[in-house]
């Protein structure tokens, strides 16, 4: 008997070893996140994919293998190579507003001055805000008839009353409204790693800056900009998967228009796949920012990476 117990006492305490390892536990302590967002979001996945290669049409999510046809379909189709192009300019457009306008915003509110809490909270508040709601009033913004920013251009004597922008009606005008919201909404989450890049820089590196005589753009292009830069990357990796993928601000400002010159992957998928009830041609639209996507992550990581070891 005291063999056999002492044999479980040393089963027991090896589990408890292993168990207390860094990687397993590690291993045990993620794995629930690990399998919610695998349920979240690799089943959806899956089942898209899947669609992507059948002619399933709305109301069901089955339909017949028809291989690559959704694919050869969609390449030959302008307004999809459109809506790939005007992704692409739409995403890095925003994100290069976005960037030097976080990275300038967030030097600023490093510093104390009185007010400071308020500007953050002015600041943060788009991001915090109901999307939908927020686009809704920039409608009201850039309506041809009732916009504020046209008032304000027509007081300014910048416009001429009788030939006020038609921001939403024209395709130059529409695509720089949507860049601009985009922009809007995105600014305030690159503003908080900006923040929090600028804050782990440690009291001492400020200090021998100082001593230095590195002071103010000297400072921030040697000193500051090196040491945020991995942090800088990962903003622009996340601004970028934000942007490229959302419909919210393009669908419901243009809904694709005018004449889909504003027609993006995400609206032309929605619109093909459930307002025309072809699912399978829908999924097959919306997978080709899945490729694009992965090889932007692994780059951008890659070069943070990079730029964190050096």
């Amino acid at each position: 008997m005291a063999t056999v117990a002492a044999a479980r006492g040393s089963r027991g305490g090896r589990l408890r070893y292993v168990a207390e390892r860094r990687g397993v536990l590690a291993a045990l302590l993620i794995s629930p996140a690990v399998l919610f967002i695998a349920a979240l979001v690799g089943v959806p996945l899956v089942l898209a994919i899947y669609l992507s290669f059948t002619n399933a049409t709305a109301g069901s999510i089955t339909g017949k293998w028809v291989g690559l046809a959704n694919f050869r379909r969609i390449l030959h189709d302008p307004i999809f190579r459109g809506s790939l192009w005007h992704t692409a300019e739409m995403t890095l457009i925003s994100q290069a507003v976005v960037v030097v306008c976080a990275g300038l915003i967030a030097h600023a509110l490093v510093h104390k001055f009185r007010g400071r809490w308020l500007l953050r909270f002015l600041i943060l508040l788009p991001w915090a805000a109901p999307i939908s709601l927020t686009v809704i009033g920039f409608l009201w913004f850039f309506d041809p008839q009732a916009s504020i920013w046209n008032w304000f251009l027509v007081k300014a004597h910048i416009v001429s009353p009788l030939n006020k922008p038609n921001w939403l009606g024209t395709p130059h005008d529409a695509m720089a409204s949507i860049i601009a919201v985009q922009a809007w909404r995105t600014i305030p989450f690159a503003v908080v790693i900006f923040i929090a890049g600028i804050s782990s820089i440690p009291q001492e590196v400020n200090d021998a800056s100082a001593i230095d005589g590195a002071t103010g753009l000297r400072k921030f292009w040697h000193v500051s900009l090196p040491l945020q830069l991995p942090i800088a990357l990962v903003a622009v990796l996340f601004g970028i998967v934000f942007t490229a993928t959302d419909m919210v601000v393009p669908y419901i400002l243009t809904n694709g228009g005018p004449f889909n010159s504003t027609q993006m992957i995400t609206t032309y998928a929605f619109t093909t796949g459930i307002n025309a009830g072809n699912i399978g041609e829908g999924a097959a639209i919306s997978l080709f920012l899945l490729p694009v996507l992965a090889i932007v992550a692994i780059g951008m990581l890659f070069f943070a990476r990079r730029a964190e070891v050096t």
